[in-house]
């Protein structure tokens, strides 16, 4: 919602960079986490209010720093060591969207946690939503084309890949040097 604190976790990644980028549309201030500057330059020009660099800061007490108080959504499609520090830097009534585990490791988090803050944790997986409540799914997909055409949403393809090239673009992400999207193409 316009006037609240956005964090996203693994920022420059395809689905990151696209929550920056949604987020600034939507009116939030937007913190951007990623593990490298150079990743962090691309969150900025994206319109990122603020940065941070998890592999070199304590996200938690940057968190803290950055607002305040506490942050009033996270977007989380990394998992792994970041979950909980995020989640410990969360607002009262805040929510945790819980996108996907790049990271590889699955957190456990204390759910006293969610009680001492009042939030919500909720699974966002496009898939079932899209088979669940095809009518919703449509009108977000019909709001995110508007957005696209009139250039407020800008998708960031790094790199487009001959199929040849795949298991070169596949090594890139599990290398984590994708930034935005990586394109195969026949």
């Amino acid at each position: 919602k316009a006037g609240e604190t956005l964090l996203v976790l693994g920022a420059a990644g395809g689905v990151g960079l696209a929550a920056v980028n949604l987020g600034k549309i939507m009116g939030a201030k937007v913190i951007a986490a990623a593990s490298s500057d150079e990743k962090l330059e691309l969150c900025k020009s994206y319109g990122a209010d603020a940065l941070i660099n998890y592999s070199k800061e304590d996200l938690r007490e940057r968190l803290k720093e950055i607002t305040g108080g506490g942050v009033d959504v996270i977007y989380d499609p990394v998992g792994d060591k970041y979950a909980e520090p995020a989640l410990r830097a969360m607002n009262w009534k805040g929510r945790y969207l819980v996108v996907g585990f790049a990271a590889g490791q699955i957190p456990s988090i204390p759910l006293n946690l969610a009680l001492l803050k009042g939030c919500a944790i909720v699974g966002v997986f496009w898939g079932a939503f899209a088979e669940r409540e095809p009518k919703a799914n449509f009108q977000n997909i019909t709001e995110l084309f508007q957005w696209y055409q009139t250039g407020e949403l800008k998708p960031h393809i790094q790199k487009t890949y001959s199929l040849e090239e795949a298991p070169q673009a596949l090594y890139d992400m599990l290398e984590r040097r994708a930034m935005g999207k990586l394109v195969v193409v026949p």
